[in-house]
């Protein structure tokens, strides 16, 4: 076991408006329960938890619940780890905002860890992070990935290249996230706090059966939601279309 007397580490979750909640909470419950387990006394390193945004103000999501960050992208400047969730066309959306990129660009430098859940591999990609690594995301999204610059894994719950770790479809978030733990600590420190959060799924229809997955059966939809939702952004359109 590790010990408190190590330096905290920061976990930075990047928010903007319309992502998926379980993509930011999943892994952000995790980090939060080795946080609490540090507070308590125990033999963990001490884990501060603090979701980021250009602004502090309350922000949809797709779903009815609203997310508000605790502090704005100035005030946490040099996370130890950075995550950024994913989502639908509003992650395509902030993956050609400046403010975001820039912010998740900088942060990446010095952190030790640049993560992504779901289509948040897209805001890394688009930031020029990705670029000839290996990386998943959503399964429905992988050709843009692709255009982005990045080697599509398929059928990976994660795949690490580095510093920087992609996790698949906003599940598995969780998964990445108890990953990092034991690399941040250990697999007993892992165990105990997946223990904690009792993340032990088994879904009543088994697993996916990734061999019958078609995963272009979306992209007519996509196209079409890509040509609305940038509109007023004909560079990212491109990247993403051609």
């Amino acid at each position: 076991m590790t010990t408190q007397a190590q330096k905290e580490t920061t976990v930075a979750f990047v928010l903007y408006p319309g992502l998926t909640p379980l993509d930011l909470i999943g892994p952000l419950q995790v980090f939060t329960t080795l946080g609490t387990y540090a507070q308590l006394g125990l033999p963990v390193p001490p884990t501060r938890t603090v979701v980021v945004a250009e602004r502090v103000e309350p922000m949809d999501s797709d779903t009815p619940v609203k997310l508000t960050p605790s502090a704005t992208f100035d005030q946490v400047p040099d996370p130890d780890i950075v995550v950024v969730p994913g989502g639908g066309m509003p992650t395509v959306r902030a993956a050609g905002n400046d403010a975001i990129l820039d912010y998740v660009r900088s942060a990446a430098d010095t952190a030790q860890v640049c993560a992504s859940v779901c289509t948040g591999a897209l805001i890394l990609a688009a930031a020029g992070l990705l670029e000839g690594r290996p990386a998943t995301t959503h399964w429905a999204y992988w050709r843009l990935l692709e255009r982005l610059g990045a080697r599509y894994v398929p059928e990976q719950r994660w795949v690490e290249d580095g510093k920087f770790i992609t996790s698949a479809g906003v599940s598995a978030g969780i998964d990445m996230a108890l990953y990092l733990t034991e690399r941040l600590t250990d697999e007993a420190t892992a165990r105990m706090v997946q223990l904690g959060i009792e993340y032990d799924p088994k879904p009543p229809h088994g697993g996916i059966q990734w061999n019958t997955v078609d995963r272009d059966i979306y992209a007519p939809v996509l196209a079409q939601q890509l040509a609305a939702t940038l509109a007023d952004k004909p560079e990212l359109l491109h990247r993403l279309t051609s």
